[in-house]
């Protein structure tokens, strides 16, 4: 997400940094640069144009031209420009004065509305809430077994009268289901549709007419650009939205979307999804996307990521192994395992400050995605028990027949080794009291 926007903007602020002090020429070569990475990003011609015209308004000023440190000061007035675009701050899921919260979920087919409303309730079952899921889909049939399958992974219930009924019909009993077993709230599972289908859409009113949703939020895929900013105009237009949760936004390396479709709706981003598993979304920041999108890391929402998966027990053993010198390849890779529920290792690496221009590296990036790290765990697990306790002792024959037994090579065996002792490195750094509290359990702290 935003990989091809961090990149550029980084050696437009770079090129700044190398100039000391500015002219207001310099600023406004740069703004120019930073305007067309934003187009080639797909964020909305306006919303560039607008965006660039208020950070310039600023730049331009005292504060800057006059700074000792003056292109901190430009990546300062960006951040804020882009915090101002995004919405300022985090707006939470509405709740009803008197249960349930009724949520609807509207949006092209493909969207991810099924998956999403599912992570959705999961998330609100995580706040101590009893959601209910409503399968209101009769226009594609499996749409109400892949819900029913969804909310069977993670154990919710689900309201659902197959197709013959009307998609009011069901919405309207779902609802009245809720109320009777005293549910928090219910997530409607709608049909996908073209928002120039006028007999669908004019559906979307009815229903809305009819349960008086509470959120009615547009799910859109990220990775449509421009075109989720014309979906969710032509939704607000039928049916009022109050909110958007984008999905697919691990598969969108430009990002525009994410920055178009508040400012051009109105309309807040709630939530963000990425992945196909079963996870709850992910709360929208915008103080902490515009700190990914500008390279610096976003350690608070990956600190909240470590305290939902550390398990204390093995942390304090964790802890205990560093000050002892003991921690070996069993460990790291137990340590993996940890890492890994936080998300992808690419996910979590892209929050750490200044470890989003490292993901552009192509070996970097091969070695934290899933091929890298199968590759590695093969590795470990033809060690003996000795070599994973003390990697110390791994010769060049143990290393020859490490590669033979994994199917992997030499080199792939000296690139785990290497990656070990870095990651043995940072840990102990971690347990030494420099890292920030969340993240030191997870690596022993």
């Amino acid at each position: 997400m935003f990989d091809t926007l961090t990149e550029r903007l980084g050696g437009v602020f770079q090129r700044l940094g190398r100039r000391g002090r500015l002219s207001e020429k310099d600023v406004t070569a740069a703004l120019r640069e930073v305007r067309m990475a934003l187009l080639e990003a797909d964020v909305n011609f306006k919303v560039a144009r607008d965006l660039v015209a208020g950070i310039r308004e600023r730049a331009v000023g005292a504060e800057v031209l006059e700074s000792v440190t003056p292109a901190q000061q430009v990546i300062k007035i960006v951040n804020d420009q882009l915090v101002e675009l995004l919405g300022t701050e985090a707006v939470p899921l509405a709740t009803a004065s008197a249960p349930p919260t009724i949520v609807m979920l509207v949006g092209l087919q493909g969207s991810g509305k099924t998956t999403t409303a599912a992570k959705l309730a999961l998330g609100a079952k995580g706040r101590g809430g009893t959601p209910l899921l409503v399968a209101a889909d009769t226009q594609r049939p499996a749409a109400i077994d892949q819900l029913v399958t969804l909310a069977g992974q993670v154990d919710l219930p689900v309201h659902e009268e197959g197709t013959r009924p009307k998609p009011l019909d069901i919405a309207v009993n779902g609802v009245a289901r809720a109320r009777a077993g005293g549910h928090s709230h219910v997530i409607l599972d709608t049909a996908g549709r073209l928002q120039v289908d006028d007999a669908l859409m004019d559906e979307i009113g009815r229903i809305s007419k009819r349960i008086k949703p509470d959120e009615t939020l547009l799910v859109a895929d990220a990775t449509t650009g421009q075109e989720a900013v014309a979906v969710a105009e032509a939704f607000h237009a039928r049916s009022p939205l109050t909110g958007l949760i984008l999905t697919k936004l691990d598969g969108d390396a430009r990002g525009g979307a994410a920055l178009s479709v508040r400012a051009v709706t109105g309309v807040p981003i709630k939530f963000v999804g990425t992945g196909e598993t079963i996870e709850p979304l992910e709360t929208f920041h915008p103080d902490r996307m515009a700190s990914r999108i500008l390279g610096m890391g976003d350690v608070l929402s990956l600190v909240e990521r470590a305290e939902q998966v550390i398990d204390e027990r093995q942390a304090k053993e964790m802890q205990r192994k560093m000050r002892e010198a003991s921690f070996g390849l069993d460990d790291f890779l137990d340590q993996l395992e940890q890492v890994k529920k936080m998300g992808s290792l690419s996910q979590v690496m892209s929050m750490l400050p200044g470890m989003s221009g490292a993901l552009n590296d192509p070996e970097v990036r091969q070695a934290v995605e899933g091929e890298g790290l199968r590759r590695f765990e093969a590795i470990i697990l033809s060690m003996t028990p000795q070599e994973r306790a003390s990697p110390d002792i791994i010769t060049g024959r143990r290393r020859r027949r490490i590669a033979a037994g994994s199917g992997t090579s030499v080199q792939d065996v000296n690139q785990l080794l290497k990656q070990f002792k870095q990651a043995r490195q940072m840990m102990q750094m971690m347990s030494s009291g420099k890292m920030p509290a969340g993240l030191k359990g997870l690596f022993g702290g």
